[in-house]
């Protein structure tokens, strides 16, 4: 099969869609993988390694995508690479099309089949390729809410981990997901008070049996997040229901009840947000400010740390690619559930309930 890596041309996305060591594993099996020019620099990457592995390196974005018979991304086409699509061209990429209907619209007009790697789900409702980004961005929320924290950034002006006779900072976490999950681990370490909610029992009891004792867990309610929001320095949504919009937990209303300079850190933007007033940004103009609370809302969190997030990427997405280039996109997902699970749009269709309930649209498969 001929696949194809663009450049990603999402503001300030530094990843690429795979390694030099990926590219190699697909040109050792009799594939050919075209990567566009520069793709990888950001990741540490260079044109001559992916060329020392069997790579062809072509100039533009569209001499990519014209060759190639499936494309390899990370972050979803924006609004110029749309007419780049082709009929029946595999979209291997995260695409959260709950949150984005003229990204839903366009794919399905493309007549392309896409592929989201957020809804790719194995036999225990894992998602192995949303998990390693999940993990990056929970970790990512308390090292960018520590620095928003900060005074000069409008922040309370308090250390998470304080000091001798100084209380530590309190984080609150919406969701003990993945990336809550994650994100306690980084809080708990830096030595922050830590409350962590979710409706799941479940993984309350293993947040409780894995973390350190100064880490506190708590059913979600509205009650409860109304309560805490009060005293709590930082906040993180991470909340995630697959495939589907994220509830809006904390309200404009409830911002009037969080003390000036409060940070609110929404890892789940990119399917909506967590909370009323989050809109996206980006790493170029991370925050912004609505009645005296820091949200930090940025889209491609794990953009930031490419090097690390790349090959983090790779590592999972790669036995996928190999199997869509040696059996094709319908071979491969009667072979594989899982992968079968991430198909979102085929040939102008849309195949995924959470997607059409997302939208409202009344047919079970909306047609283009």
């Amino acid at each position: 099969m001929k696949i194809g890596v663009p450049k990603e041309i999402k503001n300030n996305e530094s990843r690429v869609g795979m390694t030099p060591a990926g590219v190699y594993e697909l040109t050792k099996n009799g594939h050919i993988v075209f990567i566009q020019s520069k793709a990888g620099e950001g990741s540490g990457f260079f044109d001559e390694d992916y060329s020392k592995v069997g790579g062809i390196i072509l100039k533009t974005i569209d001499e990519v995508y014209h060759i190639s018979e499936m494309i390899v991304k990370v972050k979803e086409p924006i609004e110029e690479e749309y007419n780049l699509i082709q009929p029946n061209q595999i979209i291997f990429a995260y695409f959260h099309f709950a949150s984005s209907e003229p990204l839903t619209f366009a794919m399905l007009k493309s007549d392309a089949v896409c592929i989201a790697y957020e809804t790719v789900e194995d036999s225990d409702g894992s998602l192995p390729l949303l998990t390693p980004m999940s993990e990056v961005a929970g970790r990512m929320a308390i090292q960018q809410g520590a620095k928003y924290l900060e005074k000069p950034i409008k922040g309370r002006g308090v250390l998470l981990g304080g000091v001798p006779g100084v209380a530590p900072g309190k984080v609150l976490i919406l969701g003990a997901g993945v990336v809550g999950v994650q994100a306690a681990k980084m809080a708990a370490g830096l030595g922050a008070h830590v409350t962590i909610l979710d409706t799941n029992m479940k993984r309350l009891r293993y947040v409780n049996d894995v973390m350190p004792p100064h880490v506190i867990t708590e059913f979600s309610s509205e009650y409860n997040i109304r309560k805490h929001i009060k005293d709590h320095d930082l906040i993180i949504g991470g909340v995630l229901i697959k495939g589907a919009k994220a509830p809006k937990l904390i309200t404009r209303e409830m911002l009037k009840e969080m003390r000036p300079g409060t940070v609110l850190v929404d890892v789940a933007v990119d399917q909506g947000g967590c909370f009323e007033t989050s809109k996206p940004t980006t790493h170029e103009n991370p925050t912004y400010i609505i009645d005296d609370v820091v949200h930090y809302c940025v889209a491609n969190m794990p953009g930031a740390v490419p090097y690390t997030s790349t090959i983090a990427l790779t590592n999972v997405t790669l036995p996928y690619i190999l199997m869509l280039a040696k059996f094709g996109w319908e071979e491969a997902c009667e072979k594989s559930p899982s992968l079968a699970k991430g198909l979102n749009i085929v040939n102008g269709k849309c195949y995924y309930d959470e997607i059409i309930e997302a939208f409202e649209w009344k047919d079970k498969v909306k047609a283009k």
